[in-house]
């Protein structure tokens, strides 16, 4: 019997559109040669050449891709999440880097910001020259962000933030921060370029997953800013959750990424490696293994082709992607875990991917909202009832 792949046998490239497949390709191209060579070392060092990658990931066209205007593509939905699942087969801190580039600091400035902070900021940020970061998560204030210390006061026509935010991707390479702060009339967003004084961002060190991944804490001392640097359209927590929601569908797809690469290698090692005479491929339970993971993966896959229709039709709703989240990622961890012990000893090293991508995504559960959220949001909209507290 001939051998397909998962995606073969789940026929998942039907019904998406050959522009969006065709970025898909592009990227996976861009990846296979600039991406996976490195990437053993790249996560075994604690290291990731962010602002390089994302001048190749900008000439590509991916920084922002969905949002129209200014330098982006204005592409679907579908597209940006198939781009998501290609960088998140290689790493999930790969991913992260564009995925906050793109889905959080560009869509906020594109949402929420005026048009002179759109014109300044999104075209360089779609072409990679500049690079952005998001500042929401503070060290006790993780999944209750309406509890943020991080505060912004008026002095005169100025604005001046005192605070600290943690967890922050490309924190320390940022050129702008959108950073979300209490002010006296709620919670407001505020666009802060990085050589601001007062500002100063460390990465967090020993770090055991998305090791090639920038996270970095920040801390602003008294950093000044002008009445013009406040997003405008940004009233309230609603802003930055809704960008949240945003980027958590590139997480749908991309975390079926990182299960589909710990797939193939399964597969790939399964059929080389032999045992009592045989490859272990030829065995019933590596077969289970491998068919259970292949189940898991396709439907992964599908649910998130049917969230992404839903975002280009203007109805995708915040819960539907908890929901998303919620199975995709703890499916993608399953895979990864499984597809691990296929490759027996072996699979401890940096060598082959599963472990790397298992590590990887025990941050993907958590941030983004943790699996607990994803839970009670999901919970909430079958009962009715809220279970937060």
């Amino acid at each position: 019997m001939p051998v397909t792949t998962p995606d073969e046998l789940g026929a998942l490239d039907h019904g998406h559109a050959e522009e969006d497949l065709a970025m898909r390709d592009s990227v996976r191209s861009l990846v296979d040669e600039v991406v996976r060579p490195h990437l053993s070392a790249w996560f075994t060092e604690g290291h990731l050449p962010a602002r390089d990658l994302a001048r190749q990931f900008g000439e590509l066209g991916v920084l922002g891709m969905h949002l129209d205007g200014y330098g982006c593509a204005g592409a679907s939905a579908s597209a940006y999440g198939l781009v998501c699942t290609e960088i998140e087969a290689a790493d999930s801190g790969v991913r992260s880097l564009v995925s906050v580039q793109g889905s959080l600091a560009m869509h906020a400035l594109h949402t929420y910001g005026s048009e002179e902070q759109r014109q300044e900021w999104l075209p360089p940020m779609a072409r990679g020259e500049r690079v952005g970061c998001f500042g929401l998560t503070e060290a006790d204030h993780g999944s209750d962000p309406v509890q943020m210390a991080t505060r912004a006061r008026r002095d005169g026509r100025d604005w001046v933030l005192d605070g600290s935010k943690m967890w922050i991707t490309n924190g320390s390479i940022a050129d702008v921060a959108v950073i979300w702060a209490r002010t006296d009339d709620g919670i407001g967003g505020f666009v802060v370029p990085t050589d601001t004084p007062g500002f100063s961002a460390r990465d967090v060190p020993r770090k055991l997953s998305l090791r090639a991944s920038v996270t970095s804490e920040i801390v602003l001392d008294g950093v000044r800013l002008p009445a013009e640097a406040a997003l405008p359209g940004a009233a309230g927590l609603r802003a930055p959750l809704a960008c949240l929601t945003q980027a958590r569908l590139g997480i749908v797809f991309g975390s079926m990424g990182a299960a589909r690469d710990s797939l193939i290698q399964a597969i790939d090692y399964a059929l080389t490696r032999e045992q009592f005479g045989s490859p272990i491929a030829a065995y019933q339970l590596t077969q289970a293994k491998l068919a259970d993971s292949t189940a898991d993966y396709v439907t992964g896959m599908l649910f998130a082709a049917h969230l992404a229709r839903l975002a280009d039709a203007g109805t995708l709703t915040p819960q539907q992607v908890s929901l998303g989240k919620l199975t995709n990622v703890r499916r993608a961890l399953d895979i990864a875990r499984r597809c691990r012990t296929i490759l027996g000893a072996n699979g401890i090293t940096a060598d082959y991917s599963p472990m790397r991508h298992a590590a990887n995504l025990e941050t993907v559960l958590t941030y983004e909202g943790t699996t607990e959220m994803h839970t009670l949001v999901v919970g909430q909209a079958l009962t009715g009832h809220p279970a937060f507290r």
